[in-house]
């Protein structure tokens, strides 16, 4: 018999807790497929109906989270001989409680029914450009948006969109962001015009469309393979916007394609196959647990930009993509087009299609009229004109009447969420952090792709971030990885590399 298991002392509040939120979670499981299943597989007159289901299944699980015995529980787990693993899944028990008994479940409720009813309607009337029948339903989200904020703010004693930052980046502020994002400003405009002028006599690349949608899937699926994904606990499928949803042992992820243009959908895919990656790799021990849980959207992020930019545009990995390229879509083209191709830097309309150099400047845009939404210097009548001023100031393009490529083209304002933007530019910073902590260890990323090493570099990635889930703190986590804090300065290395050599 085991001794050490007997002398181990009793954690009865602590395993209530444990078995109520492995309940959570498994509802969150099917909360999550509901997802995935309206945006790619849904004829479009389920919405309404379905709008309702989930809205009654989102009050379920805020019910479960904000159930009356967890709060004693909870303070009864505190005082037990817990592990060090364990301590950090109640610290998580303990974020997840707070953040929902801080809202009010009609809140909840109210704000599913009509996220869903707004995306439901945005995928009709961003095709279309409509946005005075978009206008509407985007009022009544923000409208809810700025409510729960208020409400979370008063609880917490911090600002409103602090309190949304926090359910997507805990320990994230405004004035952190304001720091990061302005030391952003100082060096980005300068080296987006240097990058620019450099590739001005630089030849571009002749796609020769069209690509049938079924050859670029296969194309996609073999990349998939190539990076490692598991399609035994996954799936790519078709939506109107990428993305990767479903559950670590069932996820799912879509693209879009153009027949004129197979460059963004296989990116796309590469990028989104870095979140499958996290998923599929996040602690198996601790899953139905919050400690088994990705860190924040900034580390999700991080996993797919390293997968999108730090590999996917790596001059190697292109070499690899090239053959690829020949046997599913008969087209021949070099590595040094391809790397040319997927390094041009051309300042755009669409985020989703944006390069990694003028990327931020999509994110800094909504940050702004995120801030301003929610503290009511933004009305979404303005909304119109403060994107083409924001786009013509960062970008120098004028998006006046292009409602569909301007301030309609993202699903996230449709859906309530409000604060989620910021992650991505943590995320692009986190991951050339990541890279140059690897590359000290490991050596370079084009050696080692070149040299068939890849499942090294996922090996790092897979001690370093994804088995700890949500084990540390997303500082504890970066510190640990990398030796130091965030640091917006391998961004700008990172970038300074690639493009100015």
């Amino acid at each position: 018999m085991d001794t050490a298991m007997n002398t181990r002392e009793p954690t009865p509040s602590y395993d209530k807790l444990t078995a109520h939120f492995q309940k959570i979670s498994h509802f969150e499981h099917f909360s999550a497929l509901g997802d995935w299943d309206q945006a790619a597989m849904m004829p479009l007159g389920g919405g309404s109906e379905r709008g309702d289901a989930m809205a009654e299944l989102a009050l379920h699980i805020h019910s479960l989270k904000t159930a009356p015995e967890l709060g004693d529980n909870l303070a009864q787990a505190s005082q037990e001989a817990l592990s060090p693993e364990q301590q950090a899944n109640l610290r998580e028990m303990q974020y997840q409680y707070q953040q929902a008994t801080l809202v009010p479940g009609e809140l909840v409720q109210a704000k599913t029914k009509m996220a869903y009813q707004c995306e439901n309607a945005w995928r009709e009337q961003r095709k279309n450009n409509d946005w005075q029948g978009f206008k509407p339903n985007l009022k009544a989200v923000i409208s809810l948006a700025r409510e729960e904020a208020l409400i979370r703010a008063q609880a917490l004693n911090i600002s409103p969109y602090d309190a949304l930052l926090d359910k997507f980046e805990p320990g994230m502020t405004t004035a952190k962001l304001e720091q990061t994002f302005g030391d952003l400003k100082t060096w980005l405009p300068s080296l987006i015009q240097d990058v620019l002028a450099k590739q001005a006599s630089e030849p571009k690349l002749s796609l020769n469309g069209p690509f049938e949608i079924k050859a670029q899937q296969a194309l996609g699926q073999a990349v998939m393979a190539y990076l490692g994904f598991d399609f035994n606990h996954g799936r790519l499928d078709i939506s109107s916007h990428p993305f990767c949803g479903g559950v670590p042992s069932d996820v799912r992820i879509t693209t879009r394609y153009n027949e004129a243009d197979f460059s963004s959908a296989i990116m796309g895919i590469v990028h989104e196959t870095g979140h499958a990656r996290y998923e599929q790799g996040l602690p198996k021990p601790w899953r139905g647990q919050p400690a088994g849980l990705a860190r924040s959207m900034g580390v999700h992020e991080s996993q797919s930009l390293f997968c999108e930019m730090q590999l996917g545009a790596n001059p190697a990995f292109l070499r690899q993509l090239q053959p690829l390229i020949k046997q599913h879509l008969d087209r021949e083209y070099s590595a040094q087009d391809l790397a040319r191709h997927y390094t041009r830097v051309n300042p755009g309309l669409i985020r989703v299609d944006a390069d990694e150099v003028t990327y931020p400047c999509h994110i800094l845009l909504r940050f702004e009229a995120e801030k301003a939404f929610i503290d009511g210097s933004l009305s979404v009548d303005d909304l119109p004109d403060f994107w083409s001023s924001q786009m013509q100031q960062l970008l120098g393009i004028n998006t006046d009447g292009s409602y569909r490529d301007g301030c309609m083209q993202d699903i996230h304002w449709a859906v309530g969420e409000l604060g989620y933007f910021p992650s991505y530019t943590l995320g692009a910073m986190y991951a050339a952090q990541c890279r140059f902590a690897l590359e000290r260890s490991l050596g370079p990323i084009e050696n080692l792709i070149d040299n068939g090493q890849l499942s090294q570099v996922f090996d790092w990635l897979g001690s370093h971030i994804w088995s700890k889930g949500s084990l540390l703190t997303t500082d504890e986590l970066i510190i640990q990885a990398t030796g130091e804090p965030l640091n917006s300065q391998y961004l700008a290395e990172h970038l300074k590399q690639r493009y100015l050599g």
